[in-house]
C-alpha cells in the first residue's frame, strides 16, 4: 500500500470530526436562540400590565387603536376628565356611524360633536401608527396619551414610536378582562394570545430599533420620552 493511501485513509476521521463539531456548534447555536426566544417571551407576557391606572398626565391629544369596546369608552373618560383636547379613534370599521360609536362611551358623549376625530382607514396597528402621525402632525400635538388593550400596548408603542420619535407618548392600557395574566400559561387561550402577540411585537421592536439606528446616523436622534409613569 502506498504512503498516498494511508495519508488519505487518516485524513477521512479528521473531516468527520470537523463535520461533527460543525454540526455541534449549529445544535447549540439554535438551541441558545430557542431559548432566549421564550426568555424573552416570558418576559414579555410578565411585563404587560395586569392594573388599571388610576391617574395619567395629561397630554396634547389622545389615539385610541380600535379593537374592544372599552377601548373607545376609556379614551373618552379621559377626554371628559380634560386629558387631552381632542381624540383620535382610529381603525374604525367603515360601515360604522359616529352615532355607533358614541354608544360605546358611558362618558364624554358630547365631545364627538367637536372633539373627536374618527379614523376608517387602518387596518391594523402599523396602518393606526401612520394615521396617528399624520393627525399628531396636523394638530401639531407633542404629546399623546396612547389607549389600547394592556398586551397590545408594547406593540402600539413601538410603531408609534417609529412615526412619532419627537413625540411624548404615555401609555393608558385597557385590562382586558377575558385575558388572565395571572398564571398565563395555564390557560391555553391566553398563551396563545400573548404568543401571537410577542411574534408580531419582535418585528415591531426591530423596526424601532433600525429607525433610531438611521435618524441617529442621520444626525436626527431627538427622541421623546415613551410610556413614562404618570
Amino acid at each position: 500500500m502506498s504512503e498516498e493511501r494511508i495519508e488519505e485513509r487518516d485524513e477521512r476521521p479528521g473531516r468527520f470530526s470537523g463535520f461533527l463539531g460543525g454540526v455541534r456548534l449549529l445544535f447549540d447555536g439554535v438551541l441558545f436562540l430557542f431559548v432566549l426566544f421564550f426568555i424573552g417571551f416570558a418576559v414579555f407576557a410578565s411585563g404587560i400590565e395586569r392594573e388599571p391606572r388610576e391617574t395619567v398626565r395629561e397630554a396634547d391629544g389622545i389615539t385610541v387603536l380600535t379593537g374592544g369596546p372599552d377601548r373607545i369608552d376609556q379614551a373618552m373618560k379621559l377626554l371628559a376628565e380634560g386629558k387631552g383636547k381632542r381624540v383620535l379613534i382610529t381603525g374604525v370599521y367603515r360601515a360604522t356611524t359616529k352615532e355607533e360609536l358614541k354608544k360605546l362611551a358611558s362618558e364624554g358623549g358630547q365631545y364627538f360633536a367637536c372633539c373627536v376625530d374618527i379614523d376608517k382607514e387602518a387596518r391594523n396597528t402599523i396602518d393606526n401608527a401612520t394615521e396617528t402621525a399624520e393627525w399628531v402632525a396636523q394638530h401639531r400635538f407633542r404629546s399623546v396619551i396612547v389607549v389600547t388593550s394592556n398586551y397590545h400596548m408594547p406593540r402600539a408603542l413601538a410603531e408609534l414610536g417609529r412615526v412619532m420619535p419627537s413625540v411624548v407618548l404615555i401609555a393608558y392600557p385597557v385590562i382586558d378582562k377575558n385575558v388572565y395574566l395571572e398564571r398565563w400559561w395555564t390557560y391555553p387561550g391566553t398563551t396563545k394570545l400573548l404568543m401571537s402577540e410577542y411574534l408580531k411585537y419582535l418585528p415591531a421592536l426591530g423596526r424601532l430599533g433600525l429607525t433610531r439606528l438611521a435618524n441617529l446616523l442621520l444626525g436626527r436622534d431627538k427622541v421623546a420620552e415613551t410610556a413614562p409613569e404618570p
